[in-house]
């Protein structure tokens, strides 16, 4: 198994809010280790039109709780739960019954939930850098880019989270505010903490 992955900007425009505005070629790095060695991610610093630089999205198919931690940088971590159809005991993409975004820095740990989507935000001026022991399957199809442990469809699917990360204006010190995405049917009222 090669342990390096990168997603560029094509493979990112499926969850951008604009996906046809201009940003880095390349948008992060994925150092696939695993739950023993760890796995470590680098997001470029900047923005694709006024959205922050941000990973894929996804939620976990297995129950197992996972930890990141900031090893460099400032972000946001977005963490949101769906809504569960009691006829069929399944998540309802569309519907998210909580919604976080938090601000993270140089040495937070972050605990993500059983079955929570999340994703991280590159808020900053440098590299964010993170390390999370998320396991990885040698025999996957694609177990550094696309480990089966991981749901990308329902972001792809709804153009990202339930709420984007975007610039307040267009200067070099705007700050970050959450914008709806409208793909989404119900999600909680949001703001960054």
């Amino acid at each position: 198994m090669k342990p390096l992955a990168i997603r560029t900007q094509s493979d990112m425009k499926e969850v951008l809010l604009e996906p046809n505005a201009l940003g880095p070629e390349v948008h992060y790095y994925m150092i696939r280790g695993g739950s023993e060695k760890k796995n470590v991610t680098i997001w470029e610093p900047g923005r694709i039109g006024t959205e922050y630089i941000i990973s894929f999205g996804h939620y976990h198919v297995l129950d197992f709780d996972e930890k990141y931690e900031i090893l460099a940088g400032e972000g946001i971590v977005i963490l949101q739960t769906r809504e569960i159809d009691p006829a069929t005991n399944k998540p309802i993409d569309e519907k998210i019954i909580s919604f976080e975004a938090r601000y993270v820095r140089t040495g937070d740990i972050i605990k993500i939930p059983r079955r929570s989507g999340h994703l991280m935000v590159n808020v900053g001026k440098s590299w964010l850098v993170t390390r999370d022991d998320s396991p990885v399957r040698p025999d996957d199809a694609d177990p550094v880019s696309h480990p089966s442990h991981a749901d990308y469809e329902p972001f792809r699917k709804l153009q990202g989270a339930a709420y984007y990360v975007v610039a307040s204006d267009d200067s070099e010190n705007a700050k970050p505010i959450l914008r709806k995405n409208d793909n989404y049917l119900s999600a909680p009222e949001a703001k960054i903490i």
